[in-house]
């Protein structure tokens, strides 16, 4: 059941603790300036405000709770206070890999996943992390919100960055990591209840882990890959996010919005878009969309 967090003076001191472990065991890396608070609205929001102050590429602001946490097409996040890892990372990447940046950091949280907690998770397109054999429950989200090119001003509009000029990409993940069993007679918990038909946390299958080492590993395993990005392209992420994935090679409803598209899901482009062969034959192209998992007909 819920228990509530400690009184604010003990929830800022664990805070303070744990960015202080996260910074240490980062030395060296370029996601080092761990910023760790006990809560905040949206750790997207606070990172994207310090990228319009002028903030290096590589701060990385992590909450124990989000009072306005939010996923993809402004969907609420839920997660007891204290049972997710909940960060948000600055990066200015050259603007002609900045479409990729999502596929890099999730290939990056799932190998931190799978060498911390010892499971693999599968990699849903475009920005889920997913346990095979739970019926595909979520276990992560990434939501990446990009902002004008360096240099340019909201009063002169946007405008499409050329490939070399760098843009600002500010990525969330967050990662159910130690979540109460859910149940309906637990005060509290109606929420839990709700939504464990759909997402998964790692105690949930005997994964009890920390969050500063899963937060370690992550930003370790992100310098590597992010540095493969902005260093020689995009070929190495898709290949490995290929590998891992969980939606290439299966039935697939998009949900475009307008309409959906039903089919297999046969690959990704360079661009990190979803190839879907329809039901007709047809071949499409997908670059935003939600995607639905099908059973085999």
């Amino acid at each position: 059941m819920f228990t509530g967090m400690p009184g604010d003076g003990a929830r800022n001191g664990a805070a303070d603790a744990a960015g202080s472990r996260a910074r240490a065991a980062l030395a060296g890396c370029r996601f080092a300036d761990v910023r760790w608070v006990a809560e905040t609205g949206s750790t997207n929001a606070d990172v994207m405000t310090l990228a319009r102050d002028g903030a290096p590429e590589g701060v990385v602001v992590v909450a124990d709770h989000q009072s306005a946490g939010r996923g993809r097409r402004t969907r609420p996040w839920v997660a007891p206070a204290g049972g997710s890892l909940l960060l948000s990372v600055l990066l200015r990447p050259p603007a002609a890999v900045a479409g990729t940046v999502t596929m890099a950091t999730a290939v990056a949280l799932g190998e931190a996943v799978e060498r911390v907690a010892g499971v693999a998770p599968g990699l849903k397109w475009p920005n889920d992390l997913v346990l095979p054999g739970s019926g595909d429950r979520k276990l992560a989200g990434i939501l990446a919100e990009a902002d004008w090119p360096a240099g340019s001003t909201v009063s002169g509009g946007w405008r499409q960055p050329a490939a070399h000029e760098r843009a600002v990409v500010v990525v969330g993940v967050g990662l159910n990591v130690s979540w109460p069993e859910p149940s309906a007679g637990d005060a509290g918990a109606e929420e839990l209840v709700a939504v464990a038909d759909t997402a998964v946390a790692l105690n949930w299958v005997g994964a009890d882990v920390d969050r500063v080492d899963l937060l370690v590993a992550f930003l370790r395993r992100l310098d590597e890959r992010y540095g493969e990005l902005v260093g020689t392209g995009s070929a190495a992420v898709i290949a490995e996010w290929r590998r891992r994935s969980a939606t290439l090679g299966r039935r697939v409803r998009v949900d475009l919005g307008s309409d959906d598209v039903e089919g297999t899901a046969i690959d990704v482009t360079a661009d990190g878009h979803l190839v879907v062969e329809t039901l007709d034959g047809d071949r499409r192209t997908i670059a935003v969309g939600d995607v639905v998992h099908l059973r085999p007909a």
